[in-house]
């Protein structure tokens, strides 16, 4: 989901940051799968089992940077994937006449892993459109703003509840560099960070519904330090914070992964959900849903945390791992809309307070024939998002007006190959299960983006985290 967004720093190139523009990006726009990775089902035999060097499950962003690093060291790669189509919990598609995404969505190429792929295959950035008017909440109820005037009153309270973490986060890329006074911090939710500062009502109002909907719907699940992590991350200030959610690739996130496939060339196998994971000491066996199974010398699992406890792993799981898949870190309440509306609402930015409207965060994304295109983002299990007459009393809510003639969401909570959404740490994940949770156990090593030194939640750790996998397959770690 994206911050409050500054229309002046949007008119601007964002200083300290090197955008990559979308000329010559169009090539990659809605580039299918490439013939060299054929999506073949089935079982194997004896010889197929002896051709693999590894087995990467999952063809997400994780997954498949993985499998191409292995490749380029010249390994026999297979590829597994449970859905009929790769990406993970990305997916592009098109509606009311745009290109959207459905999962991940914003990156920026001063993310260095992300940053590296756009430079790679030549990707270009698209920038979000400026808002004209920004609706948040206060104590008598939902209230229009300048976007200057709002920004400034947001940031100003984001300052303080991230105020100290250029000390406690010195080295962003290096978490637990201070360790010591990460401990305490740690144990916080960012319910009670919030508590800590002794905010106005007003104050609160203005953030509330944030930390809410990254938390999963309560600002008491979600952990202090992983919002203060992306805050350092971002470079400790309201300007590279806005800008972690200001561009998106001009072909989609399909564009960058089919060009990834494309150089992998790894044999890839859809509708192939895994059912178990024997490590025997010598070779790993990975047996499917469906019957069947494969081998191979080791094995990455590339697919989100929450479904870690879905697949029987022997031996079992280390302790940390063990307790990260029982605890999950996807928030399971994700819920994903754009919202086709006609003309006259215009652009604007529309944020709730903490458990005051089912569709807590509304942004405007593309003008369309008919009028204009939201992104809105949901943790409310009882909101269905295919009754217009729902959707439109949701925003109505947040102090907005839509016509609405169509909805397209998908809910990636009730998603079988997802289990949730965005990654968001519980209080104590940080300290007690890291760095534990990112080492390989035995031959099997482990991928996602919700596991993330760096940008955890995002595709930039993603990118980390298939890096990390292939070094620890390739026993350079």
């Amino acid at each position: 989901m994206r911050h409050l967004h500054d229309p002046e720093a949007a008119r601007r190139s964002p200083s300290r940051r090197a955008v990559l523009r979308a000329a010559g990006a169009a090539a990659l726009v809605a580039a299918p799968v490439p013939a060299a990775a054929p999506a073949v089902a089935g079982e194997t035999g004896a010889s197929e089992e002896a051709a693999y060097d590894d087995i990467v499950i999952g063809a997400g962003y994780a997954g498949i940077t993985a499998a191409r690093e292995l490749r380029a060291r010249g390994r026999r790669v297979l590829v597994l994937e449970a859905r009929d189509r790769v990406g993970g919990r990305t997916r592009t598609e098109s509606f009311a006449g745009h290109r959207v995404e459905m999962g991940g969505t914003w990156v920026e190429a001063a993310q260095p892993h992300i940053g590296a792929e756009l430079e790679r295959y030549g990707i270009g950035l698209t920038e979000e459109v400026p808002v004209d008017r920004v609706l948040l909440p206060t104590p008598d109820g939902p209230r229009e703003f300048t976007p200057d005037d709002a920004f400034g009153r947001v940031g100003a309270v984001l300052e303080k509840l991230f105020d100290g973490s250029r000390t406690y986060f010195e080295r962003p890329f290096e978490p637990l560099h201070r360790e010591d006074l990460l401990r305490s911090l740690d144990r916080l939710s960012l319910r009670d960070r919030l508590s800590q500062l002794g905010l106005t009502a007003e104050e609160e109002l203005l953030v509330n519904g944030q930390t809410s909907i990254y938390s999963g719907g309560s600002s008491a699940s979600g952990a202090f330090t992983m919002l203060a992590h992306w805050w350092a991350l971002a470079g400790w200030d309201n300007e590279g914070w806005n800008n972690t959610q200001r561009w998106r690739m001009a072909p989609g996130t399909g564009g960058l992964l089919s060009a990834m496939l494309a150089e992998a060339k790894p044999v890839l196998r859809l509708n192939s959900p895994v059912a178990s994971v024997t490590d025997t000491g010598s070779r790993v066996y990975v047996a499917l849903r469906s019957g069947g199974g494969y081998a191979a010398a080791r094995v990455i699992v590339a697919v989100p945390v929450n479904l870690w406890s879905t697949i029987r792993f022997s031996p079992a799981l280390p302790a940390s791992h063990t307790a990260v898949a029982a605890q999950g870190i996807g928030v399971p309440t994700a819920l994903k809309l754009y919202i086709h509306a006609r003309g006259g609402a215009g652009r604007f930015h529309a944020q709730g307070a903490e458990g005051a409207a089912p569709i807590p965060m509304v942004l405007p994304f593309e003008e369309t024939p008919q009028g204009f295109l939201y992104v809105a983002f949901s943790t409310d299990p009882d909101l269905d998002p295919s009754d217009p007459a729902r959707v439109t009393d949701a925003v109505r809510r947040l102090g907005a007006e839509l016509d609405v003639i169509e909805v397209r969401a998908h809910d990636w909570g009730k998603d079988p190959y997802a289990r949730g959404g965005w990654a968001f740490r519980k209080p104590g994940q940080l300290t007690s299960l890291y760095p534990e949770v990112l080492a390989a156990s035995g031959r099997v090593a482990f991928a996602s983006g919700d596991l993330a030194e760096g940008w955890s939640g995002f595709l930039d750790g993603a990118v980390e985290s298939g890096l990390r996998a292939a070094r620890q397959t390739l026993g350079q770690e």
